[in-house]
């Protein structure tokens, strides 16, 4: 009973924010050359800047602030200031590009990505198609309702 209580009590004093600054915490860059590469934090330099390094997806090591990165959910089991091969391998080992590519953020950036490529003649077609498709659930509303 009492063990039963302090579960609960762990369930609800859990704390919202899980995505802490560390060494290993995959994140992605959102400014400057690199920007919407995934590198991995490697060091923390001070409460402004920490070293990364992305030996898989291009990104060189370097000292970034943590202004100019997002923190993502995903975690690499690496040691402080692990060197590229091994952070490489852990990277692969964990399976972080695959987890990255199936995440809901990296789809809607890939989505975003698609939508800034097209033309202009196809974005009327996605004008066209969006516009068909709400005719056709307006109509289906209306079934519903009568």
């Amino acid at each position: 009973e009492c063990r039963l209580l302090l579960e609960k009590k762990k369930k609800r004093n859990k704390m919202v924010f899980e995505r802490y600054v560390e060494v290993g915490r995959v994140c992605l860059i959102n400014y400057g050359p690199n920007d919407g590469k995934l590198a991995t934090i490697v060091d923390v330099v001070d409460q402004n800047k920490c070293l990364i390094d992305g030996p898989t997806t291009g990104v060189a090591r370097q000292i970034i602030p943590y202004k100019r990165i997002a923190l993502t959910d995903l975690k690499v089991e690496v040691g402080r200031g692990a060197k590229a091969a091994a952070l490489n391998k852990a990277w692969t080992a964990a399976g972080t590009q695959d987890a990255w590519d199936n995440s809901s953020w990296a789809k809607r950036l890939q989505a975003k990505k698609t939508r800034k490529g097209l033309s202009d003649f196809q974005r009327f077609k996605v004008m066209v198609a969006r516009k068909q498709k709400s005719a056709i659930v307006k109509k289906e509303m209306k079934k519903l309702k009568a």
